[in-house]
């Protein structure tokens, strides 16, 4: 590691025994490089205190150069990575625990036999990710997209579908209308902190919404599909849990009609780079062909 990189790693980590940890290195080590890159650019770049680091006016001016610096060889090493037919280097990838689960860990998975220079790291997890902050190359998000900084593909709509088995319907009947709902057991999703309810658009674009109630909540998507099949009550779930079931009939889709709003699709991620890995590129390129297979994208 470069002085320049140990004085980049302090800065970010507002400390050497910070910096010392994410590089490897033993924190007098990183003490002595930036002693030596201060005595060398005769002066003082950081001040320090026994809990904090601290840039000084100079050492904000040669971090700001440095990390630019620092992204341009990288960016420089990965073009000519690039050039070689074969991509290498690490991918960090965060898809939705149930989607990635039931759709998307064959992509990966694939992608790994494909390209066994990447080193795939794939965490599935439906906690919100921050690609600038967290870390990750690529992230998989379902629902409806602020502005933001990031680069973004659609993969595919993702409709959260009013369902019920047959079983449930029978011996409670089938809503008409959406106000109807409110006699209905309709099991609750505790994931969001949103009110029970559901919010719809009608065949006149009309924005509707009715209050909900239930004997089964939960913040497992999976838990809730499960209790529906079992004739529990009616659900109200992303596509991807009840596409299977809706195709073989062990559930069906109420009050098609209208529709759940807002509408929410499936988007990959990354953050913007003049130049994006090739490993990166054909990542995405999977999750893209992938998503055209998903069986909802094929009615």
């Amino acid at each position: 590691m470069t002085r320049i990189g140990v004085f980049v790693a302090v800065v970010e980590q507002e400390s050497f025994a910070g910096a010392a940890r994410c590089l490897g290195m033993t924190s007098s080590a990183v003490s002595k490089q930036i002693q030596n890159l201060e005595q060398d650019l005769k002066a003082k770049l950081l001040n320090r205190t026994t809990r904090h680091v601290s840039v000084t006016e100079e050492g904000a001016v040669y971090y700001e150069r440095s990390k630019r610096a620092l992204t341009d060889l990288q960016e420089a090493e990965e073009e000519i990575h690039a050039l070689k037919s074969q991509p290498r280097g690490p991918l960090r990838v965060s898809l939705p625990h149930s989607l990635g689960v039931k759709y998307l860990t064959g992509c990966a998975a694939e992608f790994a036999r494909a390209h066994p220079q990447v080193t795939l790291d794939v965490s599935l997890n439906d906690r919100f990710i921050d690609p600038m902050n967290d870390g990750y190359d690529v992230v998989v998000r379902i629902g409806t997209l602020a502005d933001s900084a990031l680069m973004t593909r659609r993969l595919a709509a993702c409709p959260f579908m009013l369902c019920a088995s047959s079983d449930y319907l029978e011996r409670r009947g089938t809503p008409g209308s959406p106000e109807d709902l409110a006699a209905h057991d309709v099991l609750a999703y505790t994931g969001n902190t949103g009110a029970h309810e559901w919010r719809f658009k009608d065949t006149t674009e009309q924005v509707g919404r009715v209050a909900l109630s239930g004997s089964l909540k939960s913040d497992s998507g999976d838990m809730l599909c499960r209790a529906a099949l079992e004739g529990v009550g009616i659900v109200i779930l992303p596509v991807f849990y009840v596409a299977e079931h809706l195709r073989a009939g062990r559930l069906q889709h109420l009050l098609p009609e209208y529709r759940t709003w807002p509408e929410r699709d499936i988007h990959v991620l990354f953050r913007p780079n003049r130049y994006q890995p090739t490993r990166l590129r054909l990542f995405v390129d999977y999750l893209v062909a992938t998503a055209e297979r998903f069986p909802w994208e094929q009615e």
